[in-house]
């Protein structure tokens, strides 16, 4: 989920079928254009009003680096998202537990990182 929208929506959809729906907070720590997300400034704040929605839980975070075969240029930004999210549970966010990050040339990368969380 990139849009306070998209959650509505979500919320909605989920209503409607009478469940809660999970959903992870997609941040863009890279800028990239080709690539969604909320800025990671504004990831907590939109995270904190997503899960004021009735039928979503925000289950945790996740993000798309740049392409790279080195795994070691993605470790910055795995460790950014693993610090966001403790920041998050920080500021009082409940159930900030989940991480997806990495690719198959760096799991493992990110994998180290996530144990941050």
């Amino acid at each position: 989920m990139d849009s306070l929208e998209l959650a509505a929506e979500i919320d909605r959809q989920a209503a409607k079928a009478g469940a809660t729906q999970a959903i992870l907070v997609q941040v863009d720590l890279a800028g990239e254009e080709t690539k969604f997300g909320v800025p990671a400034k504004e990831a907590v704040e939109m995270a904190s009003r997503a899960a004021e929605l009735e039928h979503v839980r925000v289950a945790g975070l996740m993000t798309i680096p740049p392409w790279t075969e080195d795994a070691e240029a993605s470790r910055p930004i795995y460790r950014r998202l693993a610090e966001l999210a403790a920041e998050m549970r920080g500021a009082g966010l409940k159930g900030i537990d989940e991480l997806s990050m990495g690719m198959t040339q760096d799991f493992e990368t990110a994998i180290e990182e996530g144990r941050r969380l």
